[in-house]
């Protein structure tokens, strides 16, 4: 037990050290991220649902015409993003009477709710999810882990931010957001296409 703890303190969660990550060109297809530069737009903290909900159905239909249809895709994430998203449709936020719903199929969406960083086994998945979707093409990324900033890094396995694999409009940091910071990004990236 020692001598694995001793492992995880000397290079962290992950098989390789950082290091030879960076240096094993043949290892990696995409350049190394460099988290500690990266820019997040900080979101403004709204606690108010109803100054957001009351802004919402007008600012849809003015940008797409009719409500705003959005798929959530998981690229490898920890679930607790999934929690939140599902509270979006509970009795308290209910955004479906807003306007805004969720779909099976990214063909039907208009944004991509994506949560956890990008994992090798799901890096086609992502690309052909994103491929599929009709323009504008959206992409909110949702949580530490898909902004490229949560506590699983770059691997071999692992690829970190959504945005090493397809452009990003939004970013929703935290462990997990809440619902209410989740709507807000999704308004902010409505926002993005006037």
């Amino acid at each position: 037990m020692f001598f694995v703890l001793k492992q995880l303190w000397k290079y962290g969660i992950g098989t390789m050290p950082l290091q030879d990550l960076r240096s094993n060109s043949t290892t990696l297809d995409t350049p190394t991220p460099d988290i500690t530069t990266a820019v997040h737009p900080k979101l403004d903290v709204v606690n108010d649902l109803d100054q957001l909900l009351e802004k919402a159905p007008g600012l849809i239909k003015k940008i797409f015409g009719r409500s705003l249809h959005i798929r959530h895709l998981d690229s490898g994430s920890s679930n607790a993003c999934e929690w939140e998203i599902n509270a979006l449709l509970n009795p308290v936020y209910d955004v479906q009477r807003f306007g805004i719903d969720f779909v099976a199929s990214p063909r039907h969406a208009d944004m991509l709710l994506v949560t956890g960083g990008v994992t090798r086994n799901l890096e086609e998945a992502v690309r052909k999810t994103f491929e599929a979707v009709p323009s504008p093409k959206l992409v909110v990324a949702i949580g530490d882990d898909a902004c490229g900033i949560g506590l699983i890094g770059r691997t071999y396995a692992h690829y970190g931010g959504v945005d090493q694999i397809i452009p990003v409009n939004v970013y929703v940091p935290g462990a997990p957001p809440s619902p209410i910071e989740i709507l807000n990004g999704i308004l902010k990236a409505v926002e993005q296409t006037q």
